[in-house]
């Protein structure tokens, strides 16, 4: 995290937190859900303003992180704002050059393979160093040549079972909500 976010932390402890108000694509774009986004819809069906500021997404990629029941959350200065998940916390880049698969979120990080799911909607995610990840669908062709190769091997899971299998929360909610 950010120092300035460590420092305002420490400044003012007990901000309330944040929900419904950021959320992450399959793609790895993130969305602004304000009130009459969220009263017009839940997350995806209703997407709300993609964040497109390259500044904003950057300070919000290096401040991103899970809480110990797995729900994501962005820390914005001293205030945890939680994020809806389409499918999963991360969104895995590939690339080859030269050498072996390089695995990278879409905030940058870069994971090691552990194993391969595939949804009910043939969509292959990939178990990492770093957790669960969707494999965005620019990169299923070269995912493809993986799996034919036998260098991952996908297995079957429903998606309504990955959240729980993988330990993340699609919609966080605060204590004692609905």
């Amino acid at each position: 995290m950010d120092a300035i976010v460590l420092a305002a932390l420490k400044k003012w402890p007990d901000v309330p937190a944040c929900y419904g108000w950021l959320a992450l694509d399959a793609r790895g774009d993130w969305y602004m859900r304000d009130d009459r986004v969220q009263a017009a819809g839940a997350f995806p069906a209703v997407k709300g303003s993609r964040i497109e500021h390259e500044k904003l997404r950057e300070f919000i990629e290096r401040n991103y992180a899970a809480d110990a029941a797995g729900a994501w959350f962005f820390q914005n200065g001293p205030q945890r704002v939680y994020v809806e998940l389409e499918a999963a916390p991360w969104v895995w880049r590939l690339s080859q050059r030269d050498g072996p698969m390089r695995v990278q979120a879409h905030t940058g990080a870069v994971g090691q393979v552990a194993s391969s799911w595939l949804d009910e909607r043939g969509r292959l995610f990939l178990a990492t160093d770093l957790g669960l990840g969707l494999v965005h669908t620019q990169d299923m062709l070269l995912a493809s040549g993986w799996v034919e190769s036998g260098a991952w091997a996908p297995r079957g899971a429903r998606f309504a079972d990955l959240p729980q299998r993988f330990g993340y929360r699609l919609r966080p909610q605060p204590a004692g909500a609905p």
